[in-house]
């Protein structure tokens, strides 16, 4: 059976989750602003969350409908088949949000849509209440310009907890955009990575992982490997395909400095948690010093910029060392990510290309140098 899914993702990353999901054979892949719709079976369900490296989180849907009115999305809710999903015991919370709409109290969105799931459920169990002791499926609602999307979250944690990270310096890279800088920046199992400002690691942990396609969920559990829709087995087996895909004769090699003793301590932790601390080399050394060691190199950094850890000032001096050491070399690709609107001016060179992303909420500029 196949089951339509929506994909939640840090704003500029659909397209490449578009392409991860189509290379894991989902079908109807479509992207939109902040998210990524495909369709598949219980298989695909358990794959996308083991095997996806930039999505947020794997949601089920289960109907879509225009609501103006708080009758209109009872009624609309109510109509869906949501004992397809939620058995007689299973717990099933409302969350979500309504943004340009004329529905734009949450409270009294999540009040209805749960009253309207239960009203659905006790026509079909023919139960007067529900004891929401079993399975969690937790539904997730998102109204935007009076259009109602209505999902179940099937990967619990955001996906981007991969599980190697307890610790982490201030202000640290989500690993879905760190694994995406590396994408961008068309990291091989043949180069060679390295990050002058790494702190805890993030972007050199998520290269190897990449580099030795080790699959970022496949030891970490989801809320759906606990539902009958998708049977323990399938969990196993896609889990089971998915370190079959795994090279570990590579090249790959990855260098990290830092100046600061508690975060590399903290990367050399993380590093050895995700069973990648033999490809990795950390040492203290200000970005000043920063001079690969190889002639080939894939450097990427995100430093920290006004927004983040510092003012604008110590960001641009910041800038202008990168621009200093970053030197172009046949074999050398530079990427570099900031919010810093005037980062080009600072650093001393256009950018050969630039792409838009976000960490969080903050808007960024991914600036790639490869000339």
């Amino acid at each position: 059976m196949n089951f339509q899914f929506c994909v939640p993702c840090l704003l500029g990353l659909e397209g490449l989750i578009a392409d991860e999901l189509r290379a894991m054979d989902a079908e109807d892949v479509r992207a939109e602003n902040g998210r990524v719709f495909f369709a598949g079976d219980a298989h695909m369900l358990a794959r996308a969350n083991i095997r996806s490296r930039f999505a947020e989180r794997i949601l089920v849907v289960v109907g879509s409908f225009e609501a103006h009115s708080f009758e209109e999305l009872f009624q609309g809710t109510k109509r869906l088949p949501w004992e397809k999903w939620i058995g007689k015991t299973d717990k099933f919370p409302v969350k979500g949000y309504s943004l340009n709409s004329d529905l734009f109290s949450v409270s009294d969105c999540q009040s209805i849509i749960k009253k309207a799931v239960v009203e659905r459920l006790k026509a079909t169990y023919e139960i007067p209440w529900f004891e929401e002791s079993g399975n969690l499926y937790q539904i997730q609602f998102s109204i935007m310009k009076n259009v109602v999307y209505l999902t179940i979250d099937t990967s619990g944690r955001g996906l981007h907890k991969r599980g190697y990270r307890p610790e982490a310096n201030a202000a640290p890279l989500k690993e879905t955009l760190a694994a995406a800088l590396c994408e961008i920046s068309h990291l091989r199992h043949y180069h060679t990575l390295y990050d002058p400002m790494c702190g805890s690691g993030t972007i050199l942990i998520e290269g190897a992982l990449m580099a030795l396609n080790i699959a970022p969920g496949v030891n970490r559990r989801f809320t759906a490997d606990r539902w009958r829709q998708a049977p323990k087995a399938i969990w196993d087996e896609e889990r089971a395909l998915a370190r079959s895909l795994e090279r570990h004769d590579v090249e790959f090699r990855a260098y990290g400095s830092d100046i600061d003793d508690a975060a590399l301590a903290a990367a050399r932790q993380n590093a050895k948690r995700a069973g990648v601390d033999q490809y990795i080399t950390f040492e203290k050394k200000d970005v000043r010093e920063f001079e690969p060691v190889t002639e080939k190199a894939t450097v990427i950094v995100n430093p920290p910029y006004g927004e983040r850890l510092l003012d604008n000032t110590q960001a641009a001096a910041i800038y202008r060392v990168l621009g200093q050491r970053f030197i172009p070399a046949r074999g050398r690709s530079y990427t570099v990510i900031t919010s810093d609107e005037d980062f080009e001016k600072s650093f001393g060179r256009k950018a050969d290309k630039r792409r838009k992303l976000y960490n969080g909420m903050i808007k960024c500029q991914a600036y790639m140098f490869f000339k």
